[in-house]
C-alpha cells in the first residue's frame, strides 16, 4: 500500500476527516495543512485505518477533537489580565457606568 493511502479507512473516518479539514480551512489554514492535520487528528482518535464489519471496531478517544474548540486564548498572563479588569472597572465606576 502505497503512503498515503486511504483505501483502508472506513467511510465514517473518511467523512470525519473531510469535516475536520473543512473547519480548519475556515479558520485560514492552507489546505494542505488542513489535510494533514485532520488525518493526523482521525488517526489519533481512532488508531488508524478502520475495515468495516462487526465486531471489529476499537474504542475512540475524542480527546482532539474536544481540545480543539478551547485550544489558543490570551497570550496575556493571569496577572496582567487581572490588571486590565481591574483598570476597566475603575473607569466604568468612574463614569457611571456600572
Amino acid at each position: 500500500m502505497p503512503k498515503g493511502d486511504k483505501s483502508s479507512y472506513s467511510d465514517k473516518q473518511k467523512r470525519k476527516a473531510a469535516h475536520i479539514e473543512e473547519g480548519y480551512e475556515d479558520r485560514g489554514v492552507s489546505h494542505k495543512e488542513a489535510e494533514r492535520r485532520a488525518w493526523a487528528t482521525v488517526n489519533k482518535e481512532s488508531g488508524g485505518g478502520n475495515k468495516s464489519g462487526s465486531g471489529r471496531g476499537k474504542a475512540e478517544n475524542h480527546d482532539s477533537s474536544r481540545k480543539g474548540g478551547r485550544k489558543g486564548g490570551s497570550n496575556q498572563s493571569a496577572s496582567d489580565r487581572s490588571a486590565a479588569a481591574k483598570k476597566g472597572w475603575e473607569t466604568r465606576r468612574r463614569k457611571g457606568n456600572a
